[in-house]
Protein backbone atom coordinates (compact mmCIF):
# COMPACT_ATOMS: atom_id res chain seq x y z
CA UNK A 1 0.00 0.00 0.00
CA UNK A 2 1.56 3.28 -1.06
CA UNK A 3 2.00 6.32 1.13
CA UNK A 4 -0.31 8.25 -1.17
CA UNK A 5 -3.21 5.84 -0.73
CA UNK A 6 -2.53 5.40 2.98
CA UNK A 7 -2.58 9.10 3.75
CA UNK A 8 -5.56 10.56 5.56
CA UNK A 9 -7.97 12.55 3.43
CA UNK A 10 -8.06 16.31 3.61
CA UNK A 11 -10.85 17.42 5.90
CA UNK A 12 -12.37 20.82 6.25
CA UNK A 13 -11.67 22.78 9.42
CA UNK A 14 -14.24 22.12 12.09
CA UNK A 15 -14.49 20.81 15.60
CA UNK A 16 -10.86 19.98 16.60
CA UNK A 17 -11.92 17.02 18.75
CA UNK A 18 -14.19 15.61 16.05
CA UNK A 19 -11.53 16.02 13.39
CA UNK A 20 -8.94 14.36 15.63
CA UNK A 21 -11.24 11.36 16.12
CA UNK A 22 -11.97 11.10 12.39
CA UNK A 23 -8.30 11.37 11.48
CA UNK A 24 -7.35 8.77 14.09
CA UNK A 25 -9.95 6.35 12.74
CA UNK A 26 -8.66 6.83 9.19
CA UNK A 27 -5.10 6.04 10.30
CA UNK A 28 -6.34 3.06 12.33
CA UNK A 29 -8.19 1.75 9.28
CA UNK A 30 -5.06 2.15 7.18
CA UNK A 31 -3.02 0.08 9.62
CA UNK A 32 -5.71 -2.60 9.95
CA UNK A 33 -5.87 -2.97 6.16
CA UNK A 34 -2.11 -3.29 6.13
CA UNK A 35 -2.29 -6.08 8.72
CA UNK A 36 -4.75 -8.03 6.56
CA UNK A 37 -2.35 -7.77 3.62
CA UNK A 38 0.56 -8.99 5.73
CA UNK A 39 -1.10 -11.84 7.70
CA UNK A 40 2.22 -13.12 9.03
CA UNK A 41 2.31 -10.05 11.29
CA UNK A 42 -0.74 -11.37 13.13
CA UNK A 43 0.29 -15.02 12.86
CA UNK A 44 3.71 -14.57 14.46
CA UNK A 45 2.15 -12.39 17.13
CA UNK A 46 -0.13 -15.32 18.05
CA UNK A 47 2.46 -18.11 17.91
CA UNK A 48 4.78 -16.67 20.56
CA UNK A 49 2.24 -16.44 23.43
CA UNK A 50 0.85 -19.87 22.53
CA UNK A 51 4.38 -21.27 22.90
CA UNK A 52 4.68 -19.58 26.29
CA UNK A 53 1.43 -21.19 27.43
CA UNK A 54 2.52 -24.67 26.38
CA UNK A 55 6.09 -24.38 27.69
CA UNK A 56 5.25 -22.87 31.06
CA UNK A 57 2.30 -25.21 31.59
CA UNK A 58 4.06 -28.46 30.83
CA UNK A 59 7.69 -27.60 31.67
CA UNK A 60 7.28 -25.64 34.91
CA UNK A 61 3.95 -27.07 36.01
CA UNK A 62 4.48 -29.27 39.07
CA UNK A 63 7.79 -27.61 40.02
CA UNK A 64 6.47 -24.19 41.06
CA UNK A 65 5.11 -23.76 44.58
CA UNK A 66 1.94 -21.70 44.75
CA UNK A 67 0.79 -21.22 48.31
CA UNK A 68 1.39 -24.57 49.96
CA UNK A 69 1.16 -26.78 46.89
CA UNK A 70 3.12 -27.68 43.76
CA UNK A 71 0.08 -29.12 42.02
CA UNK A 72 0.41 -28.62 38.24
CA UNK A 73 -3.28 -27.78 37.88
CA UNK A 74 -3.04 -25.00 40.46
CA UNK A 75 0.00 -23.53 38.73
CA UNK A 76 -1.80 -23.67 35.38
CA UNK A 77 -4.64 -21.52 36.69
CA UNK A 78 -2.17 -19.25 38.50
CA UNK A 79 -0.07 -18.82 35.35
CA UNK A 80 -2.64 -17.72 32.81
CA UNK A 81 -3.22 -14.18 34.11
CA UNK A 82 0.53 -13.61 33.86
CA UNK A 83 0.71 -15.01 30.31
CA UNK A 84 -2.23 -12.85 29.24
CA UNK A 85 -0.59 -9.74 30.69
CA UNK A 86 2.78 -10.57 29.16
CA UNK A 87 1.14 -11.01 25.75
CA UNK A 88 -0.53 -7.59 25.73
CA UNK A 89 2.61 -5.82 26.92
CA UNK A 90 4.89 -7.50 24.38
CA UNK A 91 2.79 -5.85 21.65
CA UNK A 92 4.85 -2.78 22.53
CA UNK A 93 7.70 -4.00 20.33
CA UNK A 94 5.42 -4.24 17.29
CA UNK A 95 4.15 -0.71 17.85
CA UNK A 96 7.67 0.65 18.14
CA UNK A 97 8.85 -1.13 14.98
CA UNK A 98 5.79 -0.09 12.97
CA UNK A 99 6.12 3.58 13.83
CA UNK A 100 9.87 3.53 13.20
CA UNK A 101 9.18 1.94 9.80
CA UNK A 102 6.69 4.67 8.91
CA UNK A 103 9.22 7.29 9.95
CA UNK A 104 11.95 5.70 7.85
CA UNK A 105 9.71 5.51 4.77
CA UNK A 106 8.87 9.21 4.96
CA UNK A 107 5.19 8.87 5.81
CA UNK A 108 5.62 11.56 8.45
CA UNK A 109 6.45 14.06 5.70
CA UNK A 110 3.35 12.96 3.79
CA UNK A 111 1.07 13.35 6.80
CA UNK A 112 2.69 16.65 7.73
CA UNK A 113 1.44 18.22 4.50
CA UNK A 114 -2.18 17.39 5.36
CA UNK A 115 -4.55 19.44 7.57
CA UNK A 116 -4.89 16.71 10.16
CA UNK A 117 -4.46 16.45 13.93
CA UNK A 118 -0.83 15.75 14.74
CA UNK A 119 -1.65 13.18 17.41
CA UNK A 120 -3.98 11.28 15.06
CA UNK A 121 -1.13 9.41 13.38
CA UNK A 122 -0.01 7.92 16.69
CA UNK A 123 -3.51 7.43 18.08
CA UNK A 124 -4.60 5.60 14.94
CA UNK A 125 -1.55 3.36 15.12
CA UNK A 126 -2.12 2.47 18.77
CA UNK A 127 -5.82 1.77 18.19
CA UNK A 128 -4.96 -0.60 15.33
CA UNK A 129 -2.42 -2.34 17.55
CA UNK A 130 -5.09 -2.66 20.23
CA UNK A 131 -7.36 -4.49 17.77
CA UNK A 132 -4.54 -6.89 16.89
CA UNK A 133 -3.83 -7.44 20.58
CA UNK A 134 -7.50 -8.23 21.22
CA UNK A 135 -7.45 -10.87 18.46
CA UNK A 136 -4.28 -12.40 19.91
CA UNK A 137 -5.80 -12.41 23.39
CA UNK A 138 -8.93 -14.17 22.14
CA UNK A 139 -6.90 -16.93 20.47
CA UNK A 140 -4.71 -17.26 23.56
CA UNK A 141 -7.75 -17.61 25.83
CA UNK A 142 -9.05 -20.44 23.62
CA UNK A 143 -5.67 -22.20 23.79
CA UNK A 144 -5.64 -21.74 27.58
CA UNK A 145 -9.05 -23.40 27.84
CA UNK A 146 -7.80 -26.29 25.69
CA UNK A 147 -4.81 -26.93 28.00
CA UNK A 148 -7.05 -26.88 31.06
CA UNK A 149 -7.28 -23.31 32.38
CA UNK A 150 -10.58 -22.54 34.05
CA UNK A 151 -12.05 -19.42 35.62
CA UNK A 152 -13.55 -19.75 39.09
CA UNK A 153 -11.10 -22.49 40.04
CA UNK A 154 -10.35 -20.87 43.41
CA UNK A 155 -13.25 -18.46 43.99
CA UNK A 156 -16.65 -18.04 42.31
CA UNK A 157 -16.71 -15.44 39.55
CA UNK A 158 -19.15 -14.03 37.02
CA UNK A 159 -19.16 -13.28 33.32
CA UNK A 160 -19.00 -9.57 34.10
CA UNK A 161 -15.90 -10.00 36.24
CA UNK A 162 -14.21 -12.13 33.58
CA UNK A 163 -14.90 -9.50 30.91
CA UNK A 164 -13.62 -6.82 33.28
CA UNK A 165 -10.38 -8.77 33.66
CA UNK A 166 -9.85 -8.88 29.90
CA UNK A 167 -10.73 -5.17 29.69
CA UNK A 168 -7.98 -4.40 32.20
CA UNK A 169 -5.54 -6.45 30.12
CA UNK A 170 -6.41 -4.51 26.97
CA UNK A 171 -6.12 -1.21 28.80
CA UNK A 172 -2.65 -2.17 30.02
CA UNK A 173 -1.68 -3.24 26.51
CA UNK A 174 -2.94 0.06 25.09
CA UNK A 175 -0.96 1.97 27.69
CA UNK A 176 2.22 0.13 26.84
CA UNK A 177 1.78 0.76 23.09
CA UNK A 178 2.27 4.45 23.85
CA UNK A 179 5.64 3.58 25.35
CA UNK A 180 6.35 1.71 22.12
CA UNK A 181 5.27 4.76 20.11
CA UNK A 182 7.77 6.95 21.94
CA UNK A 183 10.53 4.38 21.39
CA UNK A 184 9.66 4.11 17.68
CA UNK A 185 9.93 7.88 17.29
CA UNK A 186 13.23 8.00 19.17
CA UNK A 187 15.28 5.53 17.08
CA UNK A 188 16.40 5.49 13.47
CA UNK A 189 15.52 2.01 12.25
CA UNK A 190 12.76 -0.57 12.79
CA UNK A 191 15.41 -3.06 13.94
CA UNK A 192 16.53 -0.74 16.71
CA UNK A 193 12.89 -0.11 17.62
CA UNK A 194 12.23 -3.84 17.96
CA UNK A 195 15.21 -4.29 20.29
CA UNK A 196 14.46 -1.14 22.25
CA UNK A 197 10.80 -2.04 22.45
CA UNK A 198 11.31 -5.47 24.00
CA UNK A 199 14.53 -5.45 26.05
CA UNK A 200 13.08 -3.46 28.96
CA UNK A 201 9.97 -5.65 29.04
CA UNK A 202 11.82 -8.67 30.40
CA UNK A 203 12.59 -7.18 33.85
CA UNK A 204 9.11 -5.62 33.95
CA UNK A 205 7.35 -8.93 33.28
CA UNK A 206 9.64 -11.29 35.19
CA UNK A 207 10.23 -9.15 38.29
CA UNK A 208 6.56 -9.50 39.07
CA UNK A 209 3.96 -11.94 40.32
CA UNK A 210 3.23 -13.22 36.82
CA UNK A 211 5.07 -16.53 36.92
CA UNK A 212 6.02 -17.03 40.57
CA UNK A 213 4.53 -16.27 43.97
CA UNK A 214 6.07 -12.88 44.84
CA UNK A 215 5.71 -13.61 48.58
CA UNK A 216 8.58 -16.09 48.18
CA UNK A 217 10.97 -13.43 46.84
CA UNK A 218 13.60 -11.69 48.93
CA UNK A 219 12.08 -8.61 50.67
CA UNK A 220 13.65 -5.90 48.47
CA UNK A 221 12.71 -7.71 45.26
CA UNK A 222 9.21 -8.45 46.55
CA UNK A 223 8.58 -4.73 47.15
CA UNK A 224 9.61 -3.94 43.56
CA UNK A 225 7.37 -6.70 42.23
CA UNK A 226 4.39 -5.58 44.32
CA UNK A 227 4.60 -1.97 43.07
CA UNK A 228 5.17 -3.02 39.47
CA UNK A 229 2.23 -1.81 37.30
CA UNK A 230 2.37 -5.15 35.51
CA UNK A 231 1.88 -7.02 38.82
CA UNK A 232 -1.19 -4.95 39.67
CA UNK A 233 -2.95 -6.02 36.47
CA UNK A 234 -1.96 -9.67 36.96
CA UNK A 235 -3.24 -9.60 40.55
CA UNK A 236 -6.48 -7.91 39.44
CA UNK A 237 -7.07 -10.51 36.73
CA UNK A 238 -6.53 -13.39 39.15
CA UNK A 239 -9.13 -11.89 41.45
CA UNK A 240 -11.60 -11.26 38.63
CA UNK A 241 -11.00 -14.67 37.04
CA UNK A 242 -11.30 -16.42 40.42
CA UNK A 243 -7.93 -18.11 40.00
CA UNK A 244 -5.51 -19.16 42.77
CA UNK A 245 -2.42 -17.21 43.78
CA UNK A 246 -3.92 -13.93 44.99
CA UNK A 247 -1.06 -12.82 47.21
CA UNK A 248 -1.81 -11.40 50.63
CA UNK A 249 0.40 -8.33 50.98
CA UNK A 250 0.49 -5.01 52.81
CA UNK A 251 1.36 -3.15 49.59
CA UNK A 252 -1.56 -0.98 48.43
CA UNK A 253 -1.48 -2.21 44.79
CA UNK A 254 -1.83 -5.80 45.98
CA UNK A 255 -4.69 -4.94 48.35
CA UNK A 256 -6.57 -2.92 45.71
CA UNK A 257 -5.29 -4.40 42.42
CA UNK A 258 -8.22 -3.37 40.21
CA UNK A 259 -7.92 0.28 41.18
CA UNK A 260 -4.13 0.09 41.04
CA UNK A 261 -4.27 -1.40 37.54
CA UNK A 262 -6.64 1.33 36.34
CA UNK A 263 -4.58 4.12 37.88
CA UNK A 264 -1.27 2.79 36.52
CA UNK A 265 -2.64 2.31 33.00
CA UNK A 266 -4.30 5.73 32.81
CA UNK A 267 -1.16 7.38 34.19
CA UNK A 268 1.07 5.62 31.64
CA UNK A 269 -1.25 6.68 28.80
CA UNK A 270 -1.34 10.30 29.99
CA UNK A 271 2.44 10.58 30.39
CA UNK A 272 3.66 8.67 27.34
CA UNK A 273 0.99 9.94 24.95
CA UNK A 274 2.02 13.47 25.82
CA UNK A 275 5.70 12.66 25.31
CA UNK A 276 5.07 10.72 22.09
CA UNK A 277 2.91 13.43 20.50
CA UNK A 278 5.50 16.06 21.45
CA UNK A 279 8.23 13.91 19.93
CA UNK A 280 6.17 13.40 16.78
CA UNK A 281 5.59 17.14 16.40
CA UNK A 282 9.30 17.86 16.71
CA UNK A 283 10.09 15.10 14.20
CA UNK A 284 7.52 16.44 11.78
CA UNK A 285 8.55 20.08 12.09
Amino acid sequence: MSAATDAAPVTAPGNPVGQSVRDSLVIARRNLIRMTRIPEMVLFGIIQPVMFVVLFTYVFGGSMKIGNTTDAGVYKDFLMAGIFAQTVTFATAGSAAGIADDMQKGLVDRFRSLPMARGAVLTGRTVADLVQTAITLLVLAIVALIVGWRTGSADPTSVGEILAGFALLLLLGYAFTWIGALIGLSVRTPEAATSGGIIWLFPVTFVSNAFVDSSQMTPWLRHIAEWNPFSATVQACRELFGNPGVVQSDAWPMQHPVWASLIWSVLIIAVFRTLAVRKYRSAAS
